[in-house]
């Protein structure tokens, strides 16, 4: 049997900032949805103290409550990031505005989700960064990120004693009431779990199969990537000046200097 080996460079795709963004929201999705479920049916506990003597809930609330602002602050920051940050983390990549970013999601429904054949193998279709499927449903994850903490602020509102989340008391009326928007936050959240079950699948998946630090690029912020890609980005930027007199001109001009 042939075994057929490729070279590979080592290239920095997710900066710090992406990397602490990632684990920042791993961490405190596992907390909101641990304590959320709590608060959602809290369980009955036998202590042999006085209820005025026994103020779990609340610290579960307030927890709750403080990676739900630490979340919020994450999401913000992830938002300014996608225009300050590298050719990866821009938010170009997660709009799909352009033909090519809908054949690359039809290619990774086709190959990843149902597992054909890649008949016509493109060594483009294998995206550096983020898969325009990926990408995509990330902002879609995003959209509705803001829905849920929308109503979790707007549930918070009578309660609060401070001005953020008095500023969302008007959503609960629009939505039918408390019973409406707790329905919604609640059932948002099994949608952000089967979302963290698909991408933690293909993840793996995409390490298997390819090989090149799909996981652990997350914590090392480096993927391996075939070395044709970089003669190719090279072939195009050194097609691109000889078809533009000016920046053949620039060039020359910079090689006289």
């Amino acid at each position: 049997m042939k075994t057929i080996t490729y070279n590979y460079k080592r290239l920095y795709v997710w900066e710090l900032a992406v990397r602490f963004f990632h684990w920042t929201t791993v961490t405190s999705l596992i907390v909101l949805v641990f304590t959320g479920f709590i608060i959602a049916d809290p369980p009955s506990l036998n202590l042999n103290v006085e209820a005025t003597d026994s103020y779990w809930f609340g610290y579960i609330r307030m927890i709750h409550f403080t990676f739900a602002y630490i979340l919020i602050a994450n999401v913000i920051f992830r938002l300014y990031w996608a225009f300050v940050g590298n050719q990866f983390a821009n938010w170009r990549n997660f709009v799909p505005y352009t033909k090519k970013h809908w054949q690359n999601i039809a290619h990774v429904i086709r190959v990843d989700i149902f597992l054909m054949k890649d008949k016509n193998h493109n060594l483009s279709d294998i995206s550096i960064g983020h898969n325009s499927l990926a990408a995509f449903s990330y902002f879609i994850m995003t959209l509705l990120f803001f829905l849920q903490a929308i109503t979790g602020l707007a549930l918070m509102a009578d309660n609060s004693t401070w001005w953020f989340p008095k500023m969302f008391h008007w959503i609960v009326p629009i939505l039918g009431g408390d019973i409406p928007t707790r329905y919604i936050h609640h059932i948002s959240t099994w949608f952000f779990l089967v979302f963290v079950v698909v991408h933690v699948y293909l993840v793996l998946y995409h390490d298997y199969e390819e090989a090149r630090g799909e996981a652990s690029s997350m914590i090392s912020g480096f993927k391996f990537v075939r070395s044709e890609r970089f003669k190719n980005a090279i072939t195009k930027v050194v097609s691109k000046i000889k078809e533009s007199p000016t920046q053949q001109s620039k060039a020359e001009k910079t090689d006289e200097e």
